[in-house]
């Protein structure tokens, strides 16, 4: 069994699994390539697989637009991401546990993807009161982030948890409902195309699953 078929049969024996009638439908009609890369709606992560009119009909979320710094203190917007698919992830410079492992499967990424024209690599800060401009940068030098395209981003708190719970979903399930001043953790690491919506989720911490995440860059990239 392929690794896509090992996620859904996962998902499904999670109780939160609810696969829309509709999209089965429309996914068996005949009509324009059904991509093998799943679209995601919502914070669930019911996998829809499409072609492209059928999502454009079904899937309505995207990432939200928002407005921050980069480690270089550079203004940094969902006006750099138009044309191009991006990785995101939620770190912390202090953290001490998942972190380093989550910041060493993103340079998988970025080794693949290095100065790629339409590919952006985004790690936001979820404790922006302590990672400001200065810190991230000296975290950035001390990691060796060295990548063009990869931006460690600082902000307001509630406009990054914001985002990554109604837009990009950090924390699955309880993405709309949890008290955005409670503190985010995630290990996730989430795919997005060039219309903004989700296409994959996966462990950051997890060789195979960065791995997997490449290779559906690729296909994406040759989609587009």
């Amino acid at each position: 069994m392929d690794f896509w078929g090992q996620r859904i049969v996962g998902i499904f024996q999670r109780k939160y699994l609810k696969i829309s009638f509709l999209a089965l439908l429309f996914s068996c009609q005949e009509g324009g390539q059904v991509s093998s890369i799943p679209y995601y709606n919502g914070p669930d992560f019911s996998p829809y697989f499409l072609d492209k009119q059928e999502a454009k009909a079904l899937i309505n979320h995207h990432i939200d637009h928002f407005y921050l710094k980069d480690h270089h203190g550079n203004t940094y917007s969902h006006d750099q991401l138009k044309g191009k698919i991006h990785v995101a992830q939620f770190i912390f410079t202090r953290c001490g546990n998942i972190c380093p492992e989550m910041i060493s499967q993103m340079k998988t990424v970025a080794h693949k993807f290095r100065a790629h024209p339409q590919v952006e690599l985004l790690s936001f800060s979820v404790t922006p009161w302590i990672d400001d401009v200065p810190t991230l940068n000296k975290f950035a030098q001390e990691k060796r982030i060295d990548v063009p395209n990869w931006h460690l981003l600082t902000g307001s708190k509630s406009n990054i948890y914001d985002l990554a719970r109604r837009s990009y979903f950090a924390e699955e399930e309880i993405g709309f409902t949890k008290d955005s001043t409670e503190f985010l953790h995630t290990e996730h690491m989430i795919l997005v195309d060039k219309e903004g919506r989700i296409r994959g989720i996966y462990n950051g911490t997890l060789a195979l699953e960065a791995e997997q995440c490449v290779k559906d860059m690729e296909k994406l990239l040759t989609e587009n």
